[in-house]
């Protein structure tokens, strides 16, 4: 079960909004998203979490490129939003790569990455390893300016993660009224 909301701070604080998903598939799509929300350039956050498995958010700041903090890329890469966090840039792999992704995950439909008898081989783990690091990814200073530090956005464990967060940014009421 998936979470995401879109918290955009304007000249009277933040508000939320929760929002569907469906119809995005890269991150462009996200950040574009993102901007209709936005109040003239201020910035606007995506936050989403994936039953305390992991959460991500992605930091809009006008026609700036989307800033990205993922909690656990090798887990958020093993579901279809996660994935969309995950650019080619974020995990330095070659743009339009058609067989980096299959070469990551286990994309059956289960998003469990259950492994099959062609991944059993004896360089199958170091190749996983290697590609997508177990933890966090990103750009842990998204939020810094925001009030909450770098050290406390890794160390924030993913089922309190969003709440953390808005608690930091002062946005806990509104955040809590769209979940």
């Amino acid at each position: 079960m998936y979470f995401a909301a879109l918290l955009a701070r304007t000249e009277d604080g933040w508000e939320a909004s929760d929002t569907e998903l469906d119809d995005v598939e890269t991150l462009a799509d996200l950040a574009d998203l993102a901007r209709e929300a936005a109040s003239e350039d201020e910035p606007v956050l995506l936050c989403i979490e994936q039953d305390g498995t992991w959460f991500g958010v992605v930091r809009v700041d006008g026609e700036d490129d989307p800033r990205v903090f993922v909690s656990d890329a090798a887990a958020a890469l093993r579901s279809s939003y996660g994935e969309i966090l995950l650019s080619d840039e974020l995990l330095d792999r070659e743009p339009d790569d058609p067989t980096a992704l299959d070469q990551l995950v286990d994309l059956d439909g289960t998003e469990d990455g259950e492994p099959t008898d062609e991944d059993d081989g004896p360089d199958a783990d170091a190749d996983d390893a290697s590609a997508v690091p177990a933890g966090p990814l990103g750009d842990a200073e998204l939020l810094t300016d925001l009030g909450m530090e770098e050290k406390d956005l890794l160390n924030l464990t993913s089922g309190d993660a969003l709440s953390s967060i808005a608690d930091a940014l002062g946005c806990t009421d509104v955040l809590e009224a769209v979940r």
